[in-house]
């Protein structure tokens, strides 16, 4: 999978999450330390921007503001009805100040 850049740690402050788009495509992103996830940005269960939602950087979890389901944010996997289908995560790293996502092709 190839490695795409797209964005730098400023953008991204530690404990918080944010949306950047990928190939036209909204992925949700989140930084504890130096530790950074990557997650769909859509809820599989009512289609609502879980970048946008609360970011619990202890239990590394987002919950969705439209209806409240929490996400995993290093598996997409939901911990809370009413969604219970996964969202696709992906593997992120930072490169000095760059952070870069590998996206499929």
């Amino acid at each position: 999978m190839p490695s795409i850049q797209i964005g730098t740690l400023a953008e991204l402050p530690d404990g918080t999450g944010r949306a950047f788009t990928v190939e036209g495509r909204r992925l949700a992103v989140f930084r504890v330390g130096d530790e950074l996830y990557a997650i769909d940005d859509t809820c599989s269960h009512a289609e609502a921007s879980l970048s946008a939602g609360e970011f619990d950087p202890d239990e590394l979890c987002v919950e969705c503001p439209l209806h409240g389901s929490s996400f995993d944010v290093r598996t997409g996997v939901p911990r809370t009805l009413p969604a219970f289908e996964p969202v696709a995560a992906y593997r992120i790293f930072h490169d000095g100040e760059l952070i870069f996502v590998e996206y499929p092709e």
